[in-house]
């Protein structure tokens, strides 16, 4: 029962995930660049930093956390999120060039397999005291598999829409839509965002250990992941403010408090699939292997919830019969990949 309250929390937060480039449609005026870093400072300094001190007892502090971790722990939990922002970068540009549903499909899908896989790894050649790699059991290495089947059929389904609309069709559904373009990009942004999870792994460590309750104990290194993706994107989004001289965008006082308002609902729904995850895990204790896996739930689900989405927006308008039952097929996999590794 608790392992099932687990699943449902993640899912909820895999929802809320899904939902949050929607609030985005709402901001005016502004170019790609700006709304992206203002969310970005919700989504990846204002709401970790909230959560992560969800995880502090009373009578101590985050900076008394931090200060007392282990520095290489610490800092490699902080450049796996900057490598991670590379991710973060590219998996907006991915759904640019693809739409909401198969953008994030094949980025979400890229990113649940090898962040999954790439944590323990990382771990054992760094730390091979801890045998990370004995994480990696079979069950996992299917569930891993099942996820990586569902995606490919949702890639197919995409393939057959690109080759059956027409160019006008396909800017009515996505104004930039070109899949050989976005197909590369969403993954670079798959694996560039795998790294997240890698991030967490070797964050693991940091919290207080009993005094911090088991739903919170993640929250502290998933701030540091967030904190160091915010730097790359960052730099990325000011360059691109130069060079485009969208600097006018943020004195716009007209469309500020409309703008400010959803790039900050953005950036909370955003959030919440990490959140969402801590508290999950904190009911997926008694399962080793959901424990291992549930990175790659997350991602399943933000999947099969980004795709109802695509359909609600009309991203698959016009596709024939047999394109949406591949779809149908991809995202039953998926679910059903969220539940196998119980079930061997």
């Amino acid at each position: 029962m608790e392992a099932l309250i687990g699943l449902l929390i993640i899912a909820i937060g895999a929802f809320c995930q899904s939902s949050s480039y929607v609030p985005i449609n709402k901001v005016k005026s502004w170019s790609w660049e700006s709304y992206w870093i203002v969310q970005g400072v919700f989504a990846w300094l204002v709401f970790p930093l909230i959560g992560a001190m969800l995880a502090v007892p009373a009578g101590h502090s985050l900076w008394e956390l931090f200060g007392g971790c282990n520095p290489f722990n610490l800092w490699m939990t902080v450049l796996f999120g900057v490598l991670w922002g590379i991710g973060g970068l590219t998996f907006g540009l991915s759904m640019r060039y693809l739409g909401v549903a198969l953008g994030q499909s094949i980025a979400l899908g890229t990113c649940a397999a090898l962040g999954t896989v790439m944590g323990p790894i990382l771990l054992n050649v760094f730390f091979p005291e801890l045998d990370a790699l004995s994480a990696l059991t079979a069950s996992v290495i299917i569930g891993v598999v099942v996820t990586l089947v569902g995606i490919a059929v949702i890639g197919v389904a995409g393939s057959m829409k690109s080759s059956m609309l027409t160019d006008e069709q396909k800017r009515e559904a996505v104004k930039d839509f070109n899949f050989p373009k976005g197909l590369a990009i969403a993954l670079l942004a798959g694996f560039m965002s795998g790294c997240f999870n890698v991030g967490l792994e070797f964050g693991s460590d940091i919290n207080f250990g009993e005094l911090t309750p088991a739903m919170y104990r993640t929250l502290p290194a998933t701030l540091l992941v967030t904190v160091g993706g915010f730097v790359t994107n960052a730099v990325y989004c000011l360059v691109q403010n130069a060079r485009n001289r969208s600097w006018g965008d943020y004195a716009n006082g007209s469309v500020w408090l409309n703008n400010l308002l959803f790039c900050a609902f953005a950036g909370a729904l955003w959030y919440s699939q990490f959140f969402g995850l801590s508290l999950g895990k904190g009911f997926l204790i008694g399962s080793p292997t959901l424990m291992t896996l549930s990175f790659c739930i997350l991602m399943a689900l933000n999947v099969v919830f980004s795709n109802v989405w695509g359909i609600i927006l009309k991203e698959w308008k016009g596709c024939s019969r047999a394109t949406i039952m591949t779809l149908a097929a991809g995202i039953v996999i998926l679910i059903i990949s969220c539940f196998l590794p119980q079930l061997i």
